[in-house]
């Protein structure tokens, strides 16, 4: 059977429980010995029968005293029963054989809150803080604020802190000492080690809390055994009355307005050659565009004039072939001389008239062709006058005539989505928009077809 039965009623027994609302480290006493300034040894003593209650989130310590030195058991909560026997391994212990199992023991019980957050407030006298860039300055600033925090482990909490001797405040004020030493520390380095500006670290309070905070919760748990829940700086306080305060930001100001109208210089000139090379970008793509354009009408003009150069140049050889015939013709009949052992050469002569005929034959067959080409040719379609104007980087280019503007699709000049206009027209519109070009577009070939990997 254990030490805590079920509980029993009636007796003026003992309730061994922790009803205080805020508290870290909480002793029990006895009814009897509260407020009545009896000695240690009655004050610890428990009667047989007492009940224990110890709430979720609390460990109740027993702490006493065996030959080989002080002993502690712990019971964590939640449990509530009673004290009846000295078998239950927690106590059976401090009852032993003096007492029968059955006398008043003697031992310490102390509560320990394991959920309750404990908020303490620290302050940070001024101390001087150095900007890296300008040591000669010193300003003087106070940081306040509030840590939060709870035991971490309540085994080596207790082997850490005497519970016989623990005080609440002195604890406290032992953690608002590392606290304000660690605070002071971390903003002195802050301008060196984080980069934050001495003139501006007021500003920068979010950021300094988070360094603060970094370096505190490791080096408290380690020191006092609890684990930091917050640290809330509520303020970081510059004394800007102070001489140092006062250089410093005569020096920064300077600083930063020279830094400044260096930056406009440059974001100034930045700008300038940013508009240097768009205007050379755009005017070299409008000459490109122009020459383009140039060499479409070119091409249009020429193959418009086509059959004019084919009758040009049949006709200079009808004309080279009529020169050749005549000479022929000379040379042949020069050689007649009846007389005096001359003699008539009639195979010369004939030779040169087939010849000159053969020769007059193919130009009159060309001329023949030429002239029934000629007769057969459609006169070229004269040029429009009342062609499309296309819009070229916001300005007017044209007027085209629709085979132009073929050819300026074909080389990737000219689009769907590009404006045009004409005589009749209200207003610019897209070239797929337009009727009469759909067959501009419709004679551009499709993208080919990637070639297949081996």
């Amino acid at each position: 059977m254990g030490l805590f039965g079920k509980k029993t009623e009636g007796g003026l027994m003992d309730v061994i429980r922790c009803d205080e609302p805020t508290y870290l480290i909480w002793k029990w006493k006895p009814v009897a010995a509260q407020g009545s300034g009896e000695s240690t040894v009655k004050e610890n003593a428990i009667r047989y029968g007492s009940s224990l209650r110890v709430k979720d989130g609390e460990v109740a310590v027993f702490v006493y005293k065996q030959k080989d030195g002080t002993m502690q058991d712990y019971i964590e909560g939640p449990y509530d029963d009673t004290i009846k026997t000295a078998n239950f391994p927690v106590l059976s212990k401090i009852v032993g054989l003096a007492f029968g199992g059955d006398s008043p023991f003697q031992a310490e019980i102390y509560f320990i809150n394991l959920a309750g957050i404990i908020q303490t407030k620290f302050a940070v006298p001024y101390f001087d803080v150095f900007d890296p860039r300008f040591l000669d300055y010193a300003v003087p600033m106070a940081v306040r604020g509030q840590i939060s925090f709870k035991i971490a482990d309540y085994k080596e909490f207790i082997k850490l802190h005497r519970l016989i001797s623990f005080d609440l405040e002195d604890f406290q004020a032992q953690i608002k000492s590392a606290v304000a030493k660690y605070v002071k520390g971390v903003v002195s380095n802050a301008p060196a080690d984080s980069n934050i500006p001495v003139m501006q670290i007021e500003r920068k309070i979010l950021e300094i809390n988070g360094l603060v905070e970094n370096y505190i919760k490791p080096r408290l748990l380690q020191d006092f055994c609890v684990n930091v829940s917050a640290v809330d700086i509520e303020t970081i306080d510059i004394e800007k009355t102070s001489d140092g305060y006062k250089q410093l930001k005569s020096v920064t100001q300077n600083i930063t307005t020279q830094t400044t109208q260096a930056q406009a210089a440059v974001n100034i000139k930045q700008m300038q050659d940013m508009q240097r090379v768009q205007m050379e970008n755009l005017s070299e793509t409008q000459r490109i565009q122009r020459e383009e354009m140039q060499r479409a009408q070119r091409l249009q003009t020429e193959s418009a004039n086509l059959s004019a150069h084919q009758i040009d140049a049949q006709t200079k050889v009808g004309v080279a072939g009529a020169e050749a015939l005549g000479k022929m013709g000379a040379a042949g009949g020069a050689n007649v001389n009846i007389g005096n052992g001359g003699g008539f050469n009639p195979a010369g002569m004939m030779a040169g008239m087939a010849m000159g005929g053969a020769i007059g034959q193919n130009m009159a067959g060309m001329m023949n062709g030429a002239l029934g080409g000629l007769n057969q040719q459609v006169p070229p379609t004269p040029p429009q006058t009342n062609g499309y104007n296309v819009a070229v980087n916001g300005q007017s280019a044209g007027p085209y005539t629709v085979a132009a503007l073929a050819q300026m699709a074909a080389s990737g000049q000219f689009t769907k989505d590009s404006l045009v206009w004409k005589a009749g027209m209200s207003n610019w519109v897209a070239a797929g928009t337009v009727q009469e070009l759909a067959s501009v577009f419709n004679s551009v070939p499709p993208v080919p077809p990637p070639v297949p990997s081996n």
